[in-house]
């Protein structure tokens, strides 16, 4: 495969150029600039693809996902919760552990990574935390790491029981793998899923406020610190959360901080719009903490873009907005999200982006990938960074998004994971 004049951007090395990329047996095998194609070795079989006016960087890594398999398939399953992700550009997701049965067993977690392997992309998958998700009990850690688990989270749930939290962190430091933490205390909260403020006030609900995120970061970041381990805040919504993680980074602590598209692009006065497909836990918050969350990815205090892809039915979305589950799709409007309210405002460079979605991900599951050389594995994305396309017509099972109808720049082209094109855009 030969991919010809793209624009390449490598946040591995920092080199941003336009050049060629030649593939053989899932690797890059060469880059520069006008490689020559000697026509003599070329076969009907190889794929010649112009990247003129087309970024070329590595697969992105979405490091949050639910793909609701086994248990919950009729929202999602690992099929198409794949397809989806190539669609988005993505050729690496790693899926949460709150499935039915939980992933705190190996033949759980067996079933997922080899179901995962038929899909074309990298499907990594957390294990649980604690058995059951009760947060009591801690799973078999080191069993679960040698049956692949690529790290360990409760995700959906907070752990409760700093104790518990304590020795998870001790347990993974020695494995060297990385826990994610859902951080909302339920004693604060009265109704998930919409932030405490004026819009609560005006729908006549409590809400959840910001400190039930604030107080268990500032926890799990000390705890951290203390233990040597490798965190990552899930999907931060609060200003002051923001200014933790950063203070924690400055203390020593290994601590990783995700923000999803929807925190850094709405407010919670999307509820008022768009109703239960704008409910989400940690809730949308203030104009004020968005902000901050920009300020937040510019400086670095936040590392990773993450979608917490979380479908859920149109039933259940149709629910009472006190009664319907939160969450929304994510993985085929990340990107184009992310270029259209980050990269085309000057908020972070390309090359910024490409850290926050590849790299850093990359980095915090311990993965050689997020990169662009010669000798790594093929996974790549291809993209129109000034492609005006409209969201929908997607590959999930479920179209639970506020992001259905809207403008967005920044269209996938090809995604390519271990040399092998796992989406082509139609139009191509």
């Amino acid at each position: 495969m030969w991919i010809k004049n793209a624009h390449l951007v490598d946040p591995g090395s920092g080199l941003e150029r336009d050049g060629d990329i030649c593939i053989k047996d899932g690797k890059i095998v060469s880059i520069g600039e006008s490689l020559s194609i000697n026509r003599d070795s070329v076969s009907k079989e190889d794929v010649v693809i112009d990247g003129t006016g087309l970024v070329a960087a590595p697969g992105l890594i979405d490091v949050h996902v639910h793909f609701r398999d086994p248990g919950f398939t009729y929202k999602e399953d690992i099929y198409t919760g794949a397809r989806a992700a190539a669609k988005g550009g993505f050729t690496t997701v790693v899926c949460m552990a709150n499935t039915k049965p939980p992933v705190d067993n190996e033949e759980t977690l067996q079933y997922i990574i080899e179901e995962g392997k038929k899909t074309g992309i990298h499907v990594l998958q957390a294990a649980a935390v604690s058995k059951g998700l009760q947060g009591k009990e801690l799973t078999d850690m080191a069993l679960l790491k040698a049956k692949g688990a690529a790290g360990f989270t409760d995700d959906g749930i907070p752990l409760l029981d700093e104790a518990l939290v304590k020795e998870a962190m001790e347990r993974a430091a020695e494995l060297d793998l990385p826990l994610s933490f859902h951080e909302e205390v339920p004693a604060f909260i009265k109704n998930n899923g919409i932030n405490h403020g004026k819009v609560s006030e005006q729908l006549g609900i409590y809400g959840s406020p910001a400190l039930a995120e604030d107080s268990l970061v500032a926890r799990d970041c000390m705890i951290a610190l203390h233990t040597g381990a490798t965190i990552d805040i899930q999907h931060i919504s609060s200003a002051a959360s923001v200014k933790m993680v950063k203070l924690a980074k400055e203390l020593g602590a290994d601590v990783y901080a995700e923000v999803t598209p929807h925190h850094f692009t709405l407010t919670e006065e999307a509820v008022l719009k768009y109703g239960t497909l704008a409910k989400m836990n940690p809730p949308l918050r203030t104009e004020k903490d968005r902000q901050a969350i920009i300020q937040g990815l510019k400086d670095g205090s936040i590392d990773i873009i993450a979608t917490d892809h979380a479908p859920h039915s149109k039933e259940e979305k149709e629910r009472p907005l006190t009664e319907a589950p939160s969450g929304i799709t994510g993985l085929e409007t990340a990107l184009g999200l992310a270029v259209t309210n980050l990269v085309r405002p000057g908020h972070l460079t390309m090359m910024e982006l490409m850290e926050k979605m590849s790299l850093n991900p990359a980095r915090l599951y311990r993965l050689d990938s997020g990169f662009i050389k010669e000798g790594a594995a093929a996974d790549l994305v291809i993209f129109d960074p000034n492609e005006e396309w409209i969201a929908g017509e997607y590959a999930s099972k479920s179209s639970n998004t506020p992001f259905t109808g809207e403008k967005l720049f920044g269209k996938v082209k090809y995604t390519i994971c271990s040399g092998q094109i796992v989406y082509q855009d139609e139009k191509d």
